[in-house]
């Protein structure tokens, strides 16, 4: 028990406490998980895709969202930049799994693989994480 409370810097305390003396609490490990190779569906019902597509870069992080509320698909999860700017959903027959997660706290997101641009349609690609 000696060890713990040693004032020569060894010991449990030295590990929790900075130079300073104040507390530091170690954070959890976390790590995102890949879970899914997909695309954003419904790019053609976005106001301003065509606009918004130049400023959408391989690699971009995209937020997830559940819309429990929407009418068309219960399990309906909305795709955002970064910046709250949506451009589509994750397409319905891949939503069951992640949208089970999602209702149970988990944090989803993704990331742009890659994207097409045929006309005024936009097809982006993305893989899918979960942040543990």
């Amino acid at each position: 028990m000696g060890d713990l409370v040693k004032s020569d810097g060894d010991g449990l305390l030295r590990l929790l406490h900075d130079k300073n003396g104040e507390l530091i609490i170690p954070k959890p490990f976390e790590k995102d998980i890949f879970l899914f190779d997909t695309y954003v569906a419904g790019t053609t019902h976005i106001e301003g895709i065509e606009e918004l597509e130049p400023h959408l870069n391989t690699e971009d992080r995209l937020e997830f969202f559940r819309e429990p509320d929407n009418h068309y698909d219960k399990l309906a999860i909305v795709i955002k930049t970064i910046d709250g700017v949506k451009i589509g959903y994750v397409p319905r027959q891949d939503n069951v799994i992640f949208a089970r997660l999602m209702d149970a706290g988990k944090l989803l997101f993704g990331k742009i693989t890659s994207k097409e641009k045929k006309g005024s349609w936009v097809k982006i690609y993305i893989k899918v994480f979960l942040h543990e």
